[in-house]
């Protein structure tokens, strides 16, 4: 009807990003961030704030669609780098848009402090329910990107408890995806399972594609091979064809977890290979240069683990979260020899007991116990190695805990 009628230059600038939304809603696959893009370009002369809300909406579905999108995250990024900025004082979503834009066009290193900043704004009281309710899914985002686990889980509860309460269902089916995920990652599976099941009901009463990150992170972690297995293959091919690449790239993930679990480290390489090349700035990539580093020292591919350990340190080196550090000190204690290994490992679980992440703790102990055990050191070996096994049987990661 809107189209039918006379419009001027604003009305259709809204009227482009209404078809933009839209075409992301129904799918989140590949062609919304072009159409968003093309959109926040039109209104930055015409309607400044709703230009820079379009872009990280832009930003958030090129997310979704990662290699696959129409519009990639580095397009958006430089847009948003040449945009007029909004004038003093910058909302928490122009933090969140000014740091991911940073990622792409600056580095890490120059987006690490705004992204903190924009964690801290959405973490607190002063944020409108509306800004949470929007991009509280982002910001949990930007609390992984800068290896930050409190704040992703701070930001992910209250955003999902908001999406509740205002029965918010498509924000509910997002924000409870992120945080499962999280909840995976710190050995909590009784609450990412619970978190995946509503993620579940919100898609069928909604018909919302959204892409089951929180069940690929829950299962690659768990370590069922069967179930893991045949989930990871029908994502792979649904998400394919729905242009929702980042879903993939989530698979390719947990596929390594898995196989790195199982011992079966030729497939553990593939997969973490894989992971860490589809859209190599996103965290995703980070978590499976690690997985890529552990494969391949098991697997005798010391070269390939060594460039994997110096993208790896590019994506830690401007963080001093423990989380970063650790799973550093812990991928250059597998490249390290004799001596050089023992205080590395023990810094990998100093950092690691720090943080709640009990999985990669528990994997710390595991390798620290394998290195021990090559070196003949045989009690010392069982003592991490039944450290590893009681966590990994407590939290329920049954692959890994059959292999301590």
């Amino acid at each position: 009807a809107a189209e039918a009628g006379p419009l001027n230059e604003l009305g259709q600038a809204r009227m482009d990003l209404l078809q933009a939304e839209l075409a992301f809603a129904q799918n989140r696959g590949s062609d919304a961030p072009l159409l968003l893009l093309q959109a926040a370009r039109k209104l930055e002369t015409l309607d400044l704030r709703l230009s820079r809300n379009t872009y990280l909406e832009a930003w958030g579905a090129a997310l979704f669609a990662g290699r696959l999108a129409s519009a990639s995250l580095l397009d958006v990024s430089a847009a948003v780098a040449t945009a007029p900025k909004p004038a003093d004082p910058t909302l928490p979503c122009d933090l969140l848009l000014d740091g991911f834009a940073l990622v792409f066009t600056g580095g890490r290193a120059a987006a690490t402090p705004v992204l903190r900043r924009a964690v801290a704004a959405f973490a607190s009281t002063e944020v409108s329910v509306e800004e949470v309710l929007r991009w509280g899914w982002l910001a949990n985002r930007a609390a992984i990107f800068i290896w930050d686990y409190d704040g992703c889980l701070e930001v992910g509860t209250r955003a999902v408890q908001l999406a509740r309460e205002s029965g918010a269902l498509e924000a509910l089916a997002v924000v409870d995806n992120a945080l499962g995920q999280a909840a995976a990652f710190g050995g909590d599976f009784a609450t990412a399972a619970l978190l995946i099941a509503e993620v579940d009901a919100v898609k069928e009463a909604t018909g919302t594609r959204i892409a089951p990150h929180a069940a690929l992170a829950l299962a690659g972690i768990r370590g069922q091979e069967a179930e893991t297995t045949e989930l990871i293959d029908g994502i792979i091919t649904q998400a394919t064809a729905g242009g929702q690449g980042t879903a993939v790239q989530y698979a390719r993930w947990a596929n390594s977890v898995l196989m790195n679990g199982l011992g079966r480290y030729e497939e553990a390489l593939a997969a973490a290979v894989e992971a860490s090349e589809h859209t190599p700035e996103l965290h995703i990539a980070s978590w499976a240069l690690s997985e890529l580093i552990e494969a391949a020292t098991r697997s005798e591919n010391a070269e390939l683990a060594r460039g994997a350990l110096t993208r790896l340190g590019e994506h830690t080196e401007a963080c001093d979260a423990d989380w970063a550090l650790g799973i550093h000190a812990r991928s250059r204690a597998l490249l390290s020899e004799g001596e050089a290994a023992e205080p590395l490992y023990r810094e990998a679980i100093k950092r690691l007991g720090r943080t709640r992440l009990r999985p990669e703790l528990a994997r710390a102990h595991l390798l620290y116990g394998e290195w021990l055990r090559r070196e003949g050191r045989r009690r010392d070996a069982r003592e991490q190695l039944r450290t590893a096994h009681d966590m990994l049987a407590t939290i329920g990661m049954e692959a890994f805990a059959e292999r301590a």
